[in-house]
């Protein structure tokens, strides 16, 4: 029997890839779009993957959907925090539009992985 691992969750995959790319992206703005934008956008992005891993290590499931839920809310955050960039011209289109179309994969991918773990665990 194979145990499920958090590099087989299909948001946890799309989250943590798109972090990096944010990450890269951010790490050649100029140091005000940095300090202001850049910090806030990497830390909203992050927290994506970051509360799905969280959740993966919470022994119930109560507690484990508790940060699965988190994530929702950081991928809004990261939506608004790619808007706001784009508006201010720190992405170009393809950036842009790279981002919102994987940002936008989350929450069905969210929404499958909670009900996959409401129905496989028992507490």
């Amino acid at each position: 029997m194979k145990y499920l691992q958090l590099n087989d969750i299909g948001a946890y995959k799309i989250a943590f890839h798109l972090s990096n790319y944010v990450w890269n992206i951010v790490s050649h703005w100029n140091e005000f779009a940095r300090r202001t934008i850049g910090d806030e956008f990497v830390k909203a992005i992050d927290s994506v993957s970051a509360n799905i891993a969280e959740g993966f290590g919470r022994f119930t499931k109560k507690d484990k959907i508790h940060f699965y839920r988190y994530s929702f809310g950081s991928v809004m955050e990261s939506l608004d925090w790619n808007e706001k960039s784009k508006c201010r011209n720190l992405l170009n289109e393809e950036q842009y539009n790279y981002i919102f179309t994987e940002l936008k994969k989350l929450p069905w991918e969210l929404h499958f992985f909670i009900k996959y773990t409401n129905e496989k665990l028992k507490k």
